[in-house]
């Protein structure tokens, strides 16, 4: 569906959780996202579609391993089964993964990027990310933590949208509504919680879920500052990660797909 000629219209919801498939027919180590035959993607209404970016010069790397591919690919084969189970959209096996100036990211409505503390855009990919969520595009950022990694985020942001404001996203926002109510809402965790009993990082006390509007209204990027919904995602069927966390996860992650696929 090119450049979002039309919405997509999806069936009525269901509900409930959890579960496993997705894999990209890659090792981690080396991914290149720009190699069109990396993997052949099944077919489906909604795609997991994970940005690929490049790393501004503080980001961290494990081996070969960039920031960009935390938690690849095990999020995307939890949330994905999490979807056809919960959900009656009709969720692709597999994840996918575009960089910014990717000639089909226009045919997809949701993106999803994380431990964006450590990106960078330039000023064209800037401009693609603007144009792409100007047409209708929804971005969901997560996995960054802190008043290091919130700068470092906003130096890029503010090159897609130098003229519009980071908010908090009002309670009675649809997007918390659409299928889920999400009026309780708690910190979501990495891993590390369960070795140390503490949810936050770095100076991250306290989550913030934030967003940024088109002129109409709409929802255009959900920012989730302080937390680590991904690694809920990855570690679902851990036995030893809070099950009210995980669940808080799906319906976060659920919510903002059917928006998106729906406004």
């Amino acid at each position: 569906m090119p450049e979002f000629a039309r919405k997509i219209q999806i069936p009525a919801i269901v509900v409930l959780l959890i579960a496993a498939t997705v894999s990209m027919g890659q090792s981690d180590d080396g991914f290149d996202p720009t190699s069109r035959g990396a993997a052949r993607e099944s077919e489906g209404e909604f795609h997991f579609v994970r940005l690929a970016y490049s790393s501004n010069r503080f980001a961290s790397q494990v081996g070969r391993r960039q920031a960009w591919q935390t938690d690849w690919p095990d999020a995307e084969h939890h949330f994905l089964k999490g979807v056809n189970r919960l959900t009656t959209v009709e969720a692709a096996e597999n994840g996918r993964v575009l960089i910014p100036l990717d000639a089909d990211i226009f045919d997809y409505p949701w993106i999803y990027a994380v431990e964006v503390g450590h990106w960078y855009l330039n000023h064209q990919e800037a401009t693609r990310m603007r144009d792409y969520l100007l047409r209708g595009g929804f971005l969901m950022v997560d996995d960054f933590h802190g008043t290091w990694e919130w700068t470092s985020f906003k130096a890029s942001m503010d090159r897609v949208f130098p003229d519009r404001p980071i908010v908090d996203i009002p309670q009675d926002d649809e997007a918390f509504h659409v299928l889920y109510d999400l009026d309780h809402r708690i910190q979501i965790p990495s891993r590390q919680f369960i070795f140390s009993g503490q949810t936050w990082e770095r100076d991250g006390v306290t989550p913030h879920w934030r967003g940024i509007y088109d002129d109409d209204g709409r929802l255009m990027v959900a920012i989730n500052f302080n937390m680590d919904i991904g690694d809920a995602w990855e570690h679902a069927d851990w036995p030893d990660y809070p099950e009210n966390m995980t669940a808080l996860a799906y319906r976060f992650g659920i919510n903002y797909l059917i928006y998106a696929m729906t406004h």
